[in-house]
């Protein structure tokens, strides 16, 4: 009678050390043989294995070989893609990034700030924040379409480290949108951990390269 392999006998065949994985693949090969001989020897002579039934155990070997060298190549692939990451991330050391954020930058007597809308809005109120949350000026912008945007105040003698920041109020109709403030910060050092990749903002602190809306 035909022997099937058992989940146990699979186990064997695909190695259970990760240390060992070249060692494993050479043998599994092997092993599988010594497994098939064993079934056919052990068989009822009057119910033998047919054709089927060895190319269904081939089969299963070689499932258990192209699943650990997939499994291989991804975590290659993988490697390579944060090598890439953290040498585009190194280039943008001393760059300025948009992020998700309501400091205002001022430059040269501007203040400049940012929104994203997920759908268009009848009307876009931008208020200037005092550092204790105090409103100190309201910038009306009316109507304003999906997407990102930006905007300028007029700063006039205010300092660049005053730190003042703003809040976004979009509405269509009767209804108050959803709306992420964006900022503009400068990226000091880029970090690796796993397979994440960090950037050290100069005011942000730690960002994740995935949350960067675009680069200046």
């Amino acid at each position: 009678m035909a022997v099937a392999l058992s989940t146990a006998d699979l186990s064997l065949l695909n190695g259970s050390s990760t240390t060992t994985k070249a060692k494993d693949e050479a043998g599994s090969a092997d092993r599988f043989l010594k497994l098939l001989v064993a079934q056919m020897q052990n068989q009822d002579p009057l119910n033998p294995m047919d054709n089927a039934q060895v190319t269904s155990q081939m089969a299963q070997i070689n499932t258990v070989n192209g699943i650990e060298k997939l499994n291989t190549t991804v975590e290659g692939l993988s490697g390579q893609f944060m090598q890439m990451q953290a040498l585009q991330g190194a280039s943008l050391v001393g760059r300025d990034v948009i992020v998700p954020g309501s400091r205002l930058s001022i430059d040269d007597g501007v203040g400049q700030g940012g929104f994203e809308l997920n759908s268009a809005a009848d009307n876009v109120k931008v208020e200037v924040l005092s550092p204790a949350g105090q409103v100190i000026d309201t910038i009306q912008l009316g109507a304003q379409g999906s997407g990102r945007h930006g905007f300028d105040w007029p700063a006039k003698d205010v300092a660049a480290d005053a730190g003042l920041s703003f809040r976004v109020t979009a509405t269509s109709g009767a209804s108050v949108l959803p709306t992420t403030a964006l900022m503009r910060d400068r990226v000091n050092a880029v970090s690796t951990g796993g397979d994440t990749l960090t950037l050290e903002l100069e005011r942000s602190g730690q960002v994740a390269y995935s949350d960067i809306k675009a680069f200046n």
